[in-house]
């Protein structure tokens, strides 16, 4: 491990990691930022010079190219991020005024759909007549003619570019944030008919692709392939998932085996131990070695863009590549050192790669394989060749999962106890499921496939899932709802990390890192636990349709709805999962009169009942569209603030905050500015 870190690819990775991620979140013009380059370049160059003809390396120069390398990380993003470049389409307008815009959109990439409209990632080439760049997501409303839409198809519309939203309830999923390292700012929503379908189609490698994959699926279609296992064909072998169900990936989800949905490292490793077989006899041949290297490259690529260049393949092909080239050369190749290499030169290329989850996930699975699942296999070591091959596969998955499980539980909240059993079970036939689908795909090509090969595909498809359906059902072995901190999470990597080390070599020093690591874990849930406890607050929830509100006393929390569902609610269960109370709640009818410290709350529901001579309201909570005279009720009551939640019709909304403008009443909008919060 310590020689791993003196790699100099090592170091250099951390340092250009570490500068994305000060690019990322500190903003810098990219004049300076090529100045600063220029300058640090220079020096650097006499330096090495100097050092040169010295014969000796002056620890100026490591110093100085470690900031060159920061700096390389922070152009690297500040220029790979569009919005900051001038061509960019939110340069040539404001989007504050909500009007349509004039635009030319050209689809790169088919998204999941959702119940009313067909999704399109899209790149705007023309904007209110410029020239621009930038991405969006394309909304369009399910028409028939929409089916006609596919990658490379140019569109002209005239809509409205909305600005995506911020998260409006406390820990909920950040969309916004999600897209922006995306780089995708904004969303188009197109009724039917609502664009002209231009007949300029633009060429490119994933329209390709796209197209190749809609011949695939129409050939495997008059062969009897339907819903799930179609879907499944398409999520294993041409790396598309949107046509999988949201009950179908739930059930991968709790058996532990989504990464299987996914095109990644496993199936590239599988391809690539495939390929060496079958190129194998080339090697008796002059030069056979080096043309059947060079021929798994191509086909590996091949089957990345197939698959449409998707991050997950295009790092797993990346990584391979360069073990690929590393077994052709004979050299005793380093998985460490090839790890590291493919990641940098990703960083490099895309930096947004590093916010990704997926890209997190599959790099500390892969570690985690190569540094301790040998650990682990060690222990024991069954004398018979069949065991022993369990007791490898067992122990892979085991590593693979010890490696993500607190990312996994940070990001996701669940951890599927049966992991084992799944991978143990489909793992060992993924590589045959993997080759008779190949040859499979082949023949339904050109229509050669015998209809009972056909079947008996679609019937092993059929087995997997019902195994993994049966797997997830099992409830009790899934350990869900569990919230944890990012610091926590780093700690127990800390953990994980230090114990391993120990293991390597029993010495006193290392022993004591982990027993301090587990002070620190202890310390922090004490920590956490009395936040949680000296915590009180009053929160009013952006909840669509319906009124909630929470009140927080400590560890104690009562909910106020008249939702029987609660735990259903989108924007209720983060914040129980990141309070560490979705065990301790009760719900109560809402009531009408909050006393809160200085503050007096009085919530006006459909009822509209308000004029209360003994109460003076300081606060007051407009809920389920009331028909009242604001005018009359602030004048009696003269609120310090007026609060309206997502249960009112947007038009009385816009009513009374005219009214509040008007009256000089401050008015709090939950669908403009989210969940109202008083902490007490």
């Amino acid at each position: 491990m310590i020689k791993f870190l003196k790699f100099v690819p090592v170091q250099l990775t951390f340092f250009l990691t570490f500068g994305i991620l000060v690019g990322h979140f500190f903003s810098i013009k990219p004049s300076v930022l090529i100045a600063i380059n220029a300058v640090l370049f220079i020096i650097l160059s006499i330096v090495f010079v100097i050092s040169f003809i010295l014969h000796k390396q002056h620890v100026i120069f490591r110093i100085l190219a470690y900031f060159v390398c920061i700096l390389v990380g922070v152009t690297s993003i500040t220029l790979n991020t569009q919005i900051n470049k001038k061509l960019h389409y939110s340069n040539f307008t404001s989007f504050n005024n909500y009007k349509a815009k004039t635009s030319t959109l050209y689809f790169r990439e088919v998204l999941k759909p959702s119940k009313n409209y067909n999704k399109f990632k899209a790149k705007v080439i023309n904007f209110e007549g410029n020239k621009s760049i930038g991405n969006v997501i394309v909304s369009i409303k399910k028409d028939s003619i929409v089916n006609t839409l596919e990658v490379d198809d140019v569109i002209l519309i005239n809509g409205i570019f909305n600005q995506i939203n911020s998260p409006l309830n406390p820990h909920a999923f950040d969309y916004k944030k999600y897209l922006a390292n995306n780089q995708i700012h904004h969303q188009v929503f197109i009724s039917k008919n609502k664009f002209i379908h231009l007949p300029n189609k633009i060429s490119s490698i994933k329209g390709w692709a796209a197209e190749f994959r809609e011949k695939i699926n129409k050939s495997l279609v008059k062969y009897g392939f339907k819903e799930n296992e179609l879907a499944v064909v398409n999520a294993l072998l041409l790396g598309q998932r949107q046509l999988i169900s949201e009950d179908l990936i739930n059930s991968y989800a709790d058996a532990g085996a989504i990464h299987i949905l996914a095109v990644s490292g496993l199936h590239v490793g599988i391809i690539l131990i495939i390929l060496t077989f079958f190129f194998k006899p080339f090697h008796k041949f002059k030069n056979g070695k080096l043309i059947s290297s060079i021929l798994i490259v191509i086909l590996l690529w091949l089957f990345a863009i197939i698959a449409g260049l998707s991050p997950s393949v295009v790092r797993a092909v990346t990584m391979f590549t360069a073990l690929s080239i590393g077994m052709h050369l004979n050299k005793p190749t380093n998985t460490y050192n090839t790890l590291v290499i493919s990641m940098f030169f990703l960083l490099l290329i895309n930096p947004n790669f590093l916010f990704e989850v997926g890209f997190q996930l599959s790099y500390l699975a892969v570690f985690s394989i190569i540094w301790i699942q040998p650990k682990i296999y060690n222990l024991i070591i069954p004398k018979f060749w069949i065991v022993r091959k369990a007791w490898q596969l067992l122990t892979v998955s085991f590593a693979a999962q010890l490696g993500v499980l607190p990312l996994s539980i940070f990001y996701f909240h669940q951890f599927p106890g049966l992991f084992f059993i799944s991978n143990l079970v489909i793992i060992p036939f993924l590589g045959f499921i993997l080759t008779y689908g190949v040859f499979l795909i082949a023949l339904a090509l050109f229509n050669a496939l015998p209809q009972f090969l056909a079947d008996i595909f679609i019937y092993i498809i059929k087995l997997m899932n019902g195994f993994v359906s049966w797997v997830g059902s099992q409830r009790f072995f899934i350990l869900e709802d569990i919230g944890i901190s990012f610091l926590f999470m780093l700690l127990t990597y800390g953990l994980i990390v230090s114990f391993f080390k120990w293991t390597e070599n029993k010495v006193f020093y290392r022993l004591f890192v982990f027993l301090i690591i587990m002070i620190a874990i202890q310390s922090v849930s004490i920590i956490e636990k009395r936040q949680i406890e000296s915590t009180n607050e009053f929160i009013l929830f952006n909840e669509n349709r319906t009124s909630l509100i929470a009140n927080r006393k400590g560890k104690q929390l009562t909910v106020y709805s008249a939702y029987d569902s609660i735990n259903k609610l989108y924007s209720f269960n983060p914040y129980l999962l990141n309070t560490g109370l979705i065990k301790s709640f009760k719900v109560k009818e809402t009531k009408n009169l909050f006393k809160l410290n200085n503050e007096s709350i009085l919530i006006v529901d459909s009822l509209g009942i308000y004029k209360f001579k003994s109460i003076k309201p300081t606060i007051i909570i407009l809920q389920n569209s009331p028909k009242i005279n604001l005018e009359r009720l602030i004048k009696l009551h003269k609120p310090k603030l007026v609060v309206a939640d997502a249960s009112n019709y947007k038009y009385y909304i816009n009513k009374w905050d005219n009214t509040c403008t008007k009256k000089k009443t401050p008015f709090y909008n939950t669908m403009q500015k989210g969940a109202f919060f008083i902490k007490y």
